[in-house]
């Protein structure tokens, strides 16, 4: 038997389409029929797909098996694809919270280091997509923002591309049988910064290769790259991390949020000693979440510092892949 379609799915979907986007920008909306499997992809205004025939043809198809998603970033006009090149500006952050949803999504609300979600939508049973509207984040910062979300909350880490598609509320998700109705509900109108995201989310990551431990800052490189290079100096010389973390917030005031950026770069250089030095991985990430235990809820603290670990890791790999290749070239 055939599920009945909501009678008020049109103004369902038609209220959370305009709170999200407005009526000029132009969005993906993705049909995917699981038997036969078949994706159909519209790209087009919203004013468009708010007309009552073309949310009428959606929820024909949804009836008829199809899952309904839709773009999280607007894309630029005439665009044919929902490339990341296609993507016209960051409109939201969002976290998908597909294990052990409720417990994770209490310690979400209760966290304040992130501003109140503006959606939060359930797309089964204990799942849920959590929406933010913001402004000010490049396609670069909204990833890294994601992916440290994603470790803080135990979100799903695939769920972290400027050009991800999320479900649809109003309409049946067809994933279960039965097959579940995705509601959202609403808990604020407010659009966030990169500024009111308090996870260590970097507005300027330090340049990987930027310096060697105990080298001096080049005064041809760029603010943050001396910073990198001092800190690194400074901790390979023995100098105590929270009065470095201090003397770098003092001294990048200009940042939008000076005590994050330092805490940020002090912690990766400390990461990258240690990883350099043979500290085992599972250590490096201890040493950092009881650095930070009285300043970071515990609940984000091990997702943060597992993070930061795995940064410096990757930093480490570059920087030698850069000298394998400047020792070939030499030769």
């Amino acid at each position: 038997m055939r599920p009945v379609r909501p009678d008020n799915t049109i103004s369902v979907v038609d209220r959370f389409l305009t709170r999200s986007f407005r009526s000029d920008e132009t969005i993906a909306v993705l049909i995917r029929h699981q038997a036969p499997d078949q994706t159909l992809q519209r790209i087009a205004l919203l004013e468009r797909v708010l007309q009552p025939h073309y949310l009428g043809w959606l929820a024909h198809e949804n009836i008829e098996g199809a899952n309904i998603h839709f773009s999280a970033n607007p894309l630029r006009s005439h665009s044919r694809k929902r490339t990341k090149d296609a993507i016209a500006t960051v409109r939201h952050l969002y976290l998908d919270l597909d294990h052990d949803g409720e417990s994770r999504l209490a310690v979400l609300k209760a966290c304040d280091q992130v501003p109140t979600p503006n959606a939060i939508v359930a797309t089964s049973a204990g799942k849920y997509q959590v929406l933010w509207r913001v402004a000010g984040f490049t396609c670069e910062q909204q990833e890294a923002a994601l992916k440290i979300l994603a470790l803080a909350f135990g979100g799903d880490p695939a769920c972290t591309d400027c050009n991800r598609v999320l479900r649809l509320p109003g309409f049946l998700n067809w994933k279960y049988a039965p097959p579940f109705l995705v509601w959202a509900e609403y808990l604020s109108n407010a659009t966030s910064t990169p500024d009111h995201f308090r996870l260590d989310i970097p507005i300027c990551e330090p340049t990987p290769g930027a310096s060697a431990a105990g080298q001096r800052p080049s005064h041809k490189g760029t603010n943050s790259e001396n910073d990198w290079a001092w800190v690194l100096a400074e901790l390979a010389n023995g100098a105590d991390a929270e009065e470095l973390t201090r003397a770098l917030a003092l001294r990048r005031s200009d940042k939008p949020n000076p005590l994050y950026y330092a805490r940020r770069t002090v912690d990766v250089a400390s990461a990258k000693l240690w990883l350099s030095r043979g500290i085992r991985m599972e250590d490096v990430i201890t040493m950092l979440e009881r650095r930070r235990s009285a300043e970071i809820p515990a609940a984000l603290g091990r997702g943060r510092a597992r993070e930061i670990a795995h940064t410096a890791e990757r930093m480490l790999a570059r920087g030698k892949l850069l000298d394998a290749r400047a020792s070939a070239r030499s030769k």
